[in-house]
């Protein structure tokens, strides 16, 4: 009797695992949507205000105006497209969060269109991976922060490399890497173990000095 209790027990703790990450889900694509619509929301006064500066002959106060108008359009501009809806979400939002942060991110993600790994374990792996590269910035002081990301097809396979500047030395235990802290970040990296595993990928972890990379290969 107690193996279906525990097997239902860990059915509920997994469905509502997937319907917290649904809810975050739907909550990032909210967020990129509110900043497009702003800006849509904004381009009658935006086109007042130019008008009078032409009008009242103020050609320089026009040229600054316009300037600030494009780096904010190109703000809106750099919505990822990965061919993944889900993917797009989590990407736009943690990038966007990182950008916020000062942190400097270079990114390229393509996702193919069939998949082997599920949308929410992927958004998972993703999502993971970005907290823990932000939050290992977070902590610089003197260095620059930075987070490169790339999500492609390498050797038939979705191939995901993510590498964040850091000032840690992440510990090893048996050729795991583990974190030295509890909680979130902890349990971020047994996440992205787990699906991994589930799906008979490959993990490499490199904690090089001043620099810390995840690499991720996952059968197509």
């Amino acid at each position: 009797m107690r193996i279906p209790l525990i097997t239902k027990y860990l059915e509920e703790k997994n469905m509502e695992y997937q319907n917290a990450l649904l809810e975050k889900q739907v909550q990032e694509v909210q967020n990129i949507y509110l900043t497009m619509r702003g800006w849509r929301h904004d381009y009658h006064n935006h086109l007042q205000a130019m008008k009078a500066y032409v009008k009242m002959g103020q050609y320089d106060r026009l040229e600054e105006y316009l300037g600030l108008l494009e780096q904010d359009l190109d703000h809106v501009n750099q919505l990822i497209e990965t061919g993944n809806v889900n993917l797009d979400a989590i990407l736009n939002s943690k990038i966007s969060l990182a950008q916020k942060n000062g942190i400097a991110i270079d990114y390229q993600a393509k996702c193919p269109e069939t998949l082997t790994v599920s949308d929410i374990d992927l958004c998972a792996l993703i999502g993971n991976l970005l907290d823990n590269a932000v939050e290992s910035c977070e902590k610089l002081t003197a260095e620059k922060p930075f987070i490169r990301l790339y999500i492609g097809v390498l050797k038939k396979q979705l191939y995901i490399s993510v590498s964040n500047a850091t000032n840690e030395t992440v510990r090893k235990m048996d050729s795991e890497y583990i974190s030295q802290k509890r909680g979130n970040h902890g349990h971020g990296l047994k996440r992205i173990n787990l699906v991994v595993e589930k799906y008979g990928g490959y993990i490499n972890r490199q904690n090089e000095p001043g620099v810390f990379v995840t690499e991720i290969m996952l059968p197509l």
